[in-house]
């Protein structure tokens, strides 16, 4: 299974290294930066408030040419489609064409912890939603462009299976996961862009709109010294036209002195408050429970502290 690690490894590299803090964006933060380098996305507007959702949703319907909205709750973690709010509200996307329903949805959504499989048993706290154009999705793919240290250097990773946990999609069927190493003095060619769209099952009309794309995020990816892209779903509309429409950007702090303006978007209410005491003093905090500890209290020390005290 070794597309699946190579999965796990990069697309969860910031929790197999624990020494480093990372900087992760809100899915509209990411998307404000996927604009900046032309990359297509669906029109958004944020709200931070019923009232202001409401109005959002308004502007959108009668100004952006929305004909129906897509209200998504901005937390961190995944899986806000299937999770629950501490309002009882369940699933964090909501579709809707009537400006009042966003607003009321909104109440229930900003002030509230929505909990999915990827947060604590509290879930996260809520306290700005994405308004945004709803677009018809007929095929949904997968894409990323990570720094992996087994290949030492960038790494596309595509499956023409978006939508899903890619996680899954190499565990069951691993031959659906393409990853192409790139170099980072050569780039992403545009035969390395179509070969890759073409991977990803688009049509042959499609296949430049999707190979543009991808040299777009490619173009992100170093312009903003990120450590991971991922889309998904990297999808295609009713209308054929190549989407972002799920975005998740993560930097480590050795990029911070470079992109500044980046990091001051840094949304701390989500990281566990010792962790960012800690970084005050430019210390991690590395939490663990009674078992982890109990480990690392019990493990060999190392050959080389065995072999100088013989």
């Amino acid at each position: 299974m070794a597309t699946a690690s190579l999965i796990r490894r990069c697309c969860r590299a910031h929790k197999a290294l624990p020494q480093i803090r990372h900087l992760n964006l809100q899915e509209y933060q990411s998307k404000g930066l996927m604009d900046k380098y032309g990359v297509t996305i669906q029109p958004f507007l944020t709200a931070t408030s019923a009232e202001d959702a409401a109005e959002k949703a308004k502007v959108m319907l009668n100004e952006r040419g929305a004909e129906e909205i897509v209200l998504k709750a901005q937390i961190l973690a995944g899986g806000r489609g299937k999770g629950t709010f501490s309002s009882g509200l369940k699933g964090g996307v909501k579709l809707s064409r009537d400006p009042e329903e966003i607003g009321k949805l909104t109440s229930q959504m900003i002030g509230f912890n929505l909990v999915t499989k990827q947060t604590s048993a509290e879930g996260s706290p809520v306290s700005n939603v994405m308004v945004a154009k709803a677009l018809n999705i007929v095929k949904e793919t997968y894409l990323a462009i990570v720094m992996d240290r087994g290949f030492g250097g960038p790494v596309i990773v595509a499956s023409p299976d978006g939508g899903v946990d890619i996680e899954e999609v190499a565990e069951k069927t691993p031959e659906r996961v393409y990853k192409v190493p790139v170099d980072i003095f050569t780039g992403v060619t545009d035969a390395m862009a179509t070969e890759l769209a073409e991977k990803l099952e688009f049509s042959s009309e499609v296949v430049p709109a999707a190979a543009a794309e991808i040299k777009k995020l490619y173009e992100l990816f170093t312009g903003v010294d990120a450590t991971q892209v991922e889309v998904n779903p990297f999808g295609l509309t009713d209308r054929s036209e190549v989407v972002c429409f799920d975005a998740k950007i993560n930097f480590d702090d050795n990029a911070q002195f470079r992109q500044r303006d980046i990091f001051s978007m840094e949304d701390t209410s989500e990281t566990d408050p010792r962790e960012l005491e800690a970084a005050k003093y430019d210390l991690n905090y590395i939490g663990m429970d009674g078992m982890s500890s109990l480990s690392l209290c019990l493990s060999p020390p190392p050959l080389s502290h065995i072999h100088t005290h013989r």
